[in-house]
């Protein structure tokens, strides 16, 4: 690639950054909500800590459904305001919130009802009994979590990526001092423990919707979409192409989710020591995913544009640019993963404590080896995640849908499993099949987007 080539792409990063950078910082507020949840039911004791962790993990697998599902809103909206037609971006925001409502409500129903697989996986009775009802209340928060991602969908199609990061911002704020409130039973509040955790995060999550509603309804430009809505409005066109275009991506997402939640189980059948050493890597990891989640939204936005412009060889132009932006930011992380691969664990670890001394020990030596491996997966990670968005912004799911299940399930799984269960690698074999799943997930998707790109391309020039 020539430098002139080159400055073609690298004069989009800014506009890129721009848009980025408030989702990104809104995806780390929601990971924020359950980390803090962690850390102030961890004071309460480690059956707590366990009740919390093991409900929260059933939420994890139906809000990336719930999630997943939600970005088929972003590209129609994209490509309508390319287009400049309101009643388009009218019908897609109005049957996407109506969608995600009943999504909200029927993902509520099934974590309800998914309860008793929690003594399927045979955990300790004293751990179910606190997880039940704290899943109950989480479970029911998931109905404001999806409703506001219509809302947060309808924005960033627009390319208002801010509001969404301001709304955050708020529910975090609320949730620690609601938390801190309810979970102690501070001043006139009654102490409800790890139940005051459950409330401070329903809470939190119906604020950001009513913040989300007043925010957007208020500015000018807007107003024509908030008001008069009745069930009339909603069509069975519109209807039908947000399910055509969600159900593939939830799915999509879910096949990525439930690979990383395989290997915690993989590594919690290794050992102790391997599944602390699985967390610690993967909370690394999953912090630095958070930027390029933030540019898979940034090219769906950006793609979704030109498509609606038709302007296909800019499309490719500012598509590149985002996969380009993606690998320069993960390789920087690769080399600081690498650099601090022995420093980075002891961050999670009391080296104090003598009696935990051999096992913490064992813990950093085997996150450190990890964190090698994630070093590496970071960049094929961050490749599939933006090419993922840019096919999405091209309003392409169902190729990708299994391109994603063959990388992850017929390639992925099977190597961590036989890399973890039957060689000395044991969690580190665990991570080569992830990286295998990935690297194998971003060669597909980009071939798919080069592919297609190519052909869209050749046929606007040919007309």
């Amino acid at each position: 690639m020539s430098k002139v080539n080159l400055s073609v792409y690298t004069k989009e990063f800014r506009y890129n950054i721009k848009l980025a950078y408030p989702v990104v910082l809104g995806m780390v507020g929601h990971t924020l909500i359950s980390i803090v949840d962690n850390i102030m039911v961890g004071k309460l004791g480690s059956t707590e800590l366990a009740a919390v962790s093991l409900g929260n993990s059933m939420i994890f697998v139906a809000m990336s459904l719930g999630i997943g599902f939600s970005t088929a809103i972003t590209p129609i909206i994209a490509e309508a305001d390319a287009e400049k037609k309101p009643s388009k971006i009218r019908s897609a925001f109005h049957n996407g919130l109506f969608l995600c409502t009943l999504l909200g409500v029927l993902l509520f129903g099934l974590v309800v009802l998914a309860k008793p697989i929690m003594e399927l996986l045979q955990q300790p009775k004293e751990v179910i009994e606190l997880a039940k009802p704290f899943l109950d209340w989480v479970a029911f928060s998931l109905i404001p979590l999806i409703i506001y991602q219509g809302y947060k969908q309808f924005a960033d199609g627009l390319s208002m990526t801010k509001y969404s990061m301001y709304a955050i911002i708020m529910a975090n704020i609320l949730h620690v001092i609601i938390n801190y409130c309810l979970i102690y039973g501070v001043w006139f509040f009654p102490k409800l423990g790890i139940l005051g955790a459950a409330l401070g995060t329903v809470i939190s999550r119906i604020a950001m919707v009513v913040f989300m509603h007043i925010i957007l309804s208020r500015k000018e430009k807007l107003k024509q979409y908030f008001h008069g809505f009745s069930f009339n409005e909603l069509s069975k066109e519109t209807i039908r192409k947000i399910v055509n275009l969600g159900l593939p991506s939830a799915m999509q997402m879910l096949f990525e989710v439930v690979l990383f939640t395989a290997a915690i189980w993989l590594c919690g059948n290794i050992g102790k020591t391997s599944q602390a050493a699985n967390q610690i890597a993967l909370s690394l990891a999953s912090l630095t995913f958070m930027f390029a989640m933030g540019l898979s939204v940034v090219s769906m936005i950006r793609v979704g544009n030109y498509k609606g412009l038709n302007d296909f060889k800019q499309l490719i132009i500012v598509s590149r640019s985002v996969f380009l932006l993606a690998i320069i930011i993960e390789i920087i992380f690769a080399t600081l993963f690498i650099v601090f691969h022995k420093i980075l664990p002891y961050l999670f670890l009391n080296m104090e404590n003598v009696n935990q001394l051999l096992d913490n020990t064992e813990v950093i030596a085997i996150a450190s080896k990890l964190l090698i491996v994630a070093a590496i997966f970071q960049i094929s990670d961050g490749i599939q995640v933006v090419v993922l968005g840019a096919l999405r912004g091209l309003q392409d799911v169902k190729i990708p849908m299994y391109l994603t299940f063959v990388a992850y399930w017929v390639i992925g799984f099977p190597i961590s499993y036989y890399l973890g269960e039957y060689t000395d690698l044991k969690a580190v074999g665990v991570w080569i099949g992830l990286l295998a799943g990935l690297t194998a997930a971003a060669l597909f998707l980009y071939i798919r987007f080069h592919y297609l790109t190519r052909k869209l391309l050749s046929e606007n020039t040919s007309q």
